[in-house]
């Protein structure tokens, strides 16, 4: 019988810490790359002790210049966090053997289009595969 993995997003595998957000952001440790219309930059950390907690955690931004209708950005949102759920081992899985790694990934909108929940997926999934393979 397969080992039961639960297919969640909690409070600790999203970053909500404005000092993690800035650390993300500031350049110097965080690398990027695109799969058209998300943009995703994450940060490996290698920390002095064992993580905490979640050791991949996400963050979905949607630009009010893309969409000025919050319930399309809050679509948006929807669709690229439920991706993320479903396809979250792919990174996870990755990390598990190294308790001393942390990644931090952060999901940009790019598009002032919607699109289709399949697109967005494919396009998660294919961010996380590469990142998992840099890793």
């Amino acid at each position: 019988m397969a080992e039961f993995r639960p297919q969640t997003l909690t409070k600790a595998e999203r970053i909500s810490s404005k000092k993690q957000i800035d650390k993300l952001f500031s350049g110097g440790q965080s690398r990027s790359m695109s799969a058209y219309p998300l943009r995703m930059v994450y940060m490996v950390e290698e920390l002095d002790e064992p993580v905490e907690g979640a050791q991949v955690a996400i963050l979905v931004s949607v630009p009010k210049r893309c969409f000025k209708r919050a319930v399309k950005r809050n679509r948006v949102k929807r669709q690229i966090r439920e991706a993320y759920r479903r396809n979250k081992y792919t990174i996870i899985d990755r990390v598990a053997g190294q308790p001393n790694f942390r990644v931090s990934l952060a999901f940009i909108w790019l598009s002032d289009t919607l699109a289709k929940s399949k697109l967005v997926e494919r396009r998660v999934c294919s961010l996380l595969t590469r990142v998992a393979e840099k890793i």
